[in-house]
């Protein structure tokens, strides 16, 4: 067992594989999101069997409007499915559920699923959840830096305040803590502008494991692969 003081209290992970895992099995591509479900029920599963605090799992970038169409809008029905199926358990458990990125972006009956469940959940504190959709990590930033410009603008915030720690307040989630371990699944090696701000000093666990292979197992071994480093945040040990 991993000593609970060597545990992350913050993991994010960038849940990357369903399509590949799909064509490797002459299957649709939308097979294997929905078979990713269930890992992304292992991984909540899993990090509340552990204690972690915080899971933030990259659902859906700014970037994938850019895939076609018919893959969208079954991406869009997935998540519908998800929150109308799962929400429910998840308050049960006591998983407090966060929507980040630009939510705006959903269609109408999406965004009110997903105000209905961060609603539900609220006052939830086993596992705080974020669920980053039509998240973009510069996208964030720039959103960020057009609410202090329109604070100064308005003479409401003296641009000598803003600071590292004073800029935070105005990312999406910003009691959000940084990330000690971002998970990225299917080889692939890069960011995909997710956290740019945040991931500063985050730890890295790479696996092959595309995403709907991704299940109690792989999670543990990124957790005991975290528990064995040191962390330097710049310093010296």
């Amino acid at each position: 067992m991993i000593p609970k003081e060597r545990l992350p209290r913050h993991v994010a992970i960038i849940m990357d594989g369903n399509g590949r895992w799909a064509v490797q099995r002459g299957l649709p591509r939308y097979y294997g999101h929905k078979v990713g479900i269930e890992s992304v029920r292992e991984a909540v599963r899993t990090a509340l069997d552990f204690g972690i605090e915080y899971l933030t799992l990259y659902a859906f970038s700014k970037e994938n409007w850019r895939r076609p169409s018919e893959e969208v809008q079954m991406l869009m029905n997935i998540f519908r499915q998800v929150l109308r199926r799962e929400v429910a358990e998840l308050h049960r458990q006591g998983v407090k559920i966060t929507m980040m990125g630009r939510i705006q972006d959903l269609p109408p009956d999406l965004q009110q699923e997903a105000f209905r469940s961060m609603e539900l959940t609220k006052n939830n504190q086993r596992l705080k959840l974020y669920l980053a959709i039509s998240y973009g990590g510069r996208a964030e930033i720039v959103d960020a830096v057009r609410k202090i410009a329109k604070l100064v603008k308005n003479g409401e915030l003296d641009i000598e305040q803003i600071d590292e720690d004073s800029f935070r307040n105005f990312l999406y989630c910003p009691e959000l803590p940084d990330p000690d371990l971002l998970i990225r699944t299917s080889g692939e090696e890069r960011i995909s502008n997710f956290l740019l701000w945040q991931i500063a000093y985050t730890e890295l666990y790479i696996t092959p494991t595309l995403w709907p292979d991704f299940r109690r197992n792989e999670f543990i071994a990124a957790l005991t692969d975290y528990a064995s480093r040191e962390r330097r945040f710049g310093g010296v040990k």
